[in-house]
């Protein structure tokens, strides 16, 4: 380089992706932006001269130097520290992170993690010398950092680094000498398995340029793509292909099918955080062809597997192959901590959305103008902050098996879920509930999409919280504002519809007591609640605020059955309709206390529906050696209970209407399966003639129609 373009950052941008960085590059680049544009700090040669064009070192000899980028780790007894720096090579970040292991006999124990942004840089020819105040995960006076890294050929080894901590008074601290190791910034052994029903290949690689993009093109396999991140991701273990019967008789994954399968397939696997991940090609969800992959892993240690789908993204055509790429590194980015480009708010700690990033995270039907107009955009890369999410997140943060998946945590602003100013979107989002719940009880709520555009508007069709596509912000009555965080957050394809004068609305409603931030509805008093719904423009259409009330109970029995509700484990049984999880255990003796000892009371009505809809289904377990145990259906107790349930809400005391509509479908579908064909069909007769009598909107009178005839 001998010069300064006038395009700067648009060229620094430009050959991030195809060319490595000099950290001469970097400084002269770094010189080059507007006053308080960017917070590095550089010098180049010696002092700043006012042309920066001057601070280059007059150059000799040409000798190709070894970037200095990349991972350094020390030796020796006591306390480890594995070292990042990242001012040069491909898409530097200009940052310095570590983490610190203690040492202790035949024992490495992690310590802490700490990261440097900003800081400043001065290169010669001779080294390069970083410094900067950091962030740490512990508490310390010794908060300023140098590291010096002598500068070698390419004909040579690359150096150690020296870091020297100082305190604030230019007290000095700790010298660690780091030897080089690497030149990613971090390792990650990956095994990748497939089920026996596979009906298209596992994918393996694609050419960025067989489609239009916004990037060079180049050949990426999912650790190529991780590769230009900066994350090393070594095939490890043994491949393993999964048999199908592992499913049961639908040969459809359910979530806890993974689980299970994770656990017996995945060679490397151990319920501990550790830099190894697993990831499964299978056919078919239990939701559907529009679910195209799934981060399952939120049990015990999180974020350890995930799987694609690939009645969805299989095949070996251009568009399909590009789409198998997108999918397979997205779901492995949830595995690392990573969430979706519109919802960085809801990480910790919490970051601005970002909607309209070219980003592997993002959703191409979330894009504004639609997945074209992604695809034409997308260079096939993370954005910027994710990079340094990948490079520089605190080890718990980003560590498989680490800290849990965040989602919704962040979020305490009520004004978050104002109105808009300005709503051109051509929507309308209503929330609407019972005024009032009792304590313990299930909330529920409906939720309904309308165009005010009778020209029609393209929308999601999905609109429960666990789609991703509509949040509801839950204000309780100590004021406090926190996101309603499903367990599972599913990635689904989109399922659109066209909202016109035919079709004007559609509906869905969502359990929402309990979910990632635990119980939302457990004590007395008012609440608000408001839900966002992101447009496939990229609008964010904003609800009413629904007002309701959690009773204080009325008598000792309504206590006792409230404190039998209010519980993690009854909340987790609730949001799966029952199961035989051994880690559920005291939750199942709960529900069964309440149908014992209170049968009479209206919170029974749930206690039912979770033992019912459980016990209709198999369900698998894993045994201490790794080994699949099934417990076949048990109909005729899942049909006595879900009777109650009909029962109860026939007389007004029981669920709503959608839900009720499901818990008939069920029972009907659990006659069916038992070989009782005569019941079924008059369970389907009689919810039509139930919900014929309740004058509901024509499009769920369609939808329970639609459900009968399938019995």
């Amino acid at each position: 380089m001998s010069g300064i373009e006038p395009n700067t950052k648009e060229r620094a941008e430009r050959i991030g992706l195809e060319e490595d960085l000099s950290v001469d590059d970097v400084a002269l680049l770094s010189l080059s932006q507007e006053p308080n544009e960017r917070p590095l700090k550089v010098t180049v040669g010696g002092e700043l001269s006012a042309n920066p064009i001057d601070q280059i070192p007059t150059p000799g000899p040409i000798l190709l130097l070894n970037p200095v980028s990349g991972r350094y780790k020390s030796q020796g007894a006591g306390y480890q520290l594995e070292l990042r720096v990242d001012v040069d090579g491909k898409r530097p970040m200009s940052s310095v992170s570590g983490d610190y292991y203690q040492v202790s006999g035949s024992t490495i124990t992690y310590s802490g993690s700490f990261i440097i942004n900003p800081i400043s840089i001065s290169v010669t020819s001779s080294a390069v010398t970083i410094q900067g105040s950091g962030k740490f995960t512990w508490s310390t006076s010794y908060t300023v950092i140098k590291v010096t890294i002598p500068r070698t050929t390419i004909f040579v080894a690359r150096a150690p680094a020296t870091v020297i901590w100082y305190n604030t008074s230019g007290g000095q601290g700790t010298t660690y000498v780091c030897p080089f190791v690497s030149i990613y910034f971090r390792t990650v052994q990956y095994e990748l398995d497939k089920v026996s029903d596979l009906a298209t290949p596992v994918f393996s690689s694609y050419n960025t340029g067989s489609l239009p993009s916004g990037g060079p093109a180049r050949v990426l396999s999912v650790p190529a793509a991780y590769a230009e991140a900066g994350i090393e991701m070594q095939t490890a273990g043994i491949w393993d292909t999964v048999p199908i019967s592992e499913t049961g008789a639908d040969a459809k994954w359910s979530d806890a099918e993974l689980h299970a399968a994770m656990v017996k397939h995945f060679s490397l696997w151990a319920d501990v955080p550790q830099w190894k991940v697993w990831q499964l090609a299978a056919q078919l969800h239990e939701l559907g062809p529009g679910l195209y992959g799934i981060m399952f892993d939120q049990q015990g240690k999180q974020r350890q597997g995930c799987a694609v789908f690939h009645t969805g993204i299989g095949g070996t055509t251009s568009d399909k192959l590009r789409l198998q790429l997108y999918t397979y590194v997205h779901e492995l980015g949830h595995c690392f901590n990573l969430l979706h480009s519109w919802q960085k708010s809801y990480a910790q700690p919490p970051a601005p959305n970002r909607p309209d990033a070219k980003s592997w995270m993002n959703y191409p039907w979330n894009y504004p103008g639609g997945d074209i107009a992604f695809w034409n955009a997308f260079a096939f890369q993370f954005d910027d902050l994710e990079v340094t999410h990948l490079r520089h997140a605190f080890r718990n943060n980003i560590i498989i098996g680490g800290n849990d998946f965040e989602v919704g945590s962040a979020l305490t602003d009520p004004e978050a879920f104002s109105r808009p100013i300005v709503d051109n979107s051509g929507l309308k989002l209503e929330l609407r509930a019972r005024n009032w719940f009792s304590l313990g009880e299930p909330v529920v709520v409906e939720i309904k999409l309308s165009t005010t555009d009778l020209r029609g508007v393209q929308v999601h069709s999905h609109l429960h919280p666990n789609m991703g596509f509509v949040q509801i912000g839950i204000q309780n009555p100590s004021g406090h504002v926190e996101v309603y965080e499903p367990l599972i957050e599913h990635c689904m394809a989109p399922d659109l519809t066209t909202l016109n004068a035919d079709q004007p609305s559609i509906y869905d409603s969502a359990f929402i007591s309990y979910g990632k931030g635990g119980l939302y509805f457990d004590k007395t008093g008012p609440y608000k609640l408001r839900a966002l719904y992101y447009s496939l423009d990229g609008s964010l259409v904003a609800s009413n605020t629904l007002n309701i009330r959690v009773r204080t109970p009325h008598s000792d029995t309504d206590e006792e059955v409230a404190d039998l509700f209010l519980d993690d484990e009854q909340g987790t049984l609730l949001y799966l309709l029952g199961s035989d999880s051994e880690f559920l255990k005291n939750g199942n003796v709960a529900f069964d206390t309440v149908l014992n000892d209170y049968s009479d009371h209206p919170l029974a009505v749930y206690a039912n529906l979770v033992k019912g809809s459980n016990a209709g289904r198999a369900f698998k377990s894993i045994t201490l050696d790794k080994k699949i145990t099934v417990r076949p259906p048990m109909y005729k107790e899942a049909i006595a209970q879900l009777s109650d349930v009909v029962d109860s809400s026939e007389k007004g005391e029981g669920v709503d209407n959608i839900t009720l509509s499901m818990t008939m479908l069920r029972m009907a579908n659990y006659q069916k399966a038992s070989g009782n064909l005569k019941n079924a069909k008059e369970t389907a007769e009689h919810m039509l003639d139930i919900f014929g009598k309740k004058s509901l909107k024509p499009h769920i009178m369609n939808l329970i129609e639609a459900q009968a005839r399938t019995i």
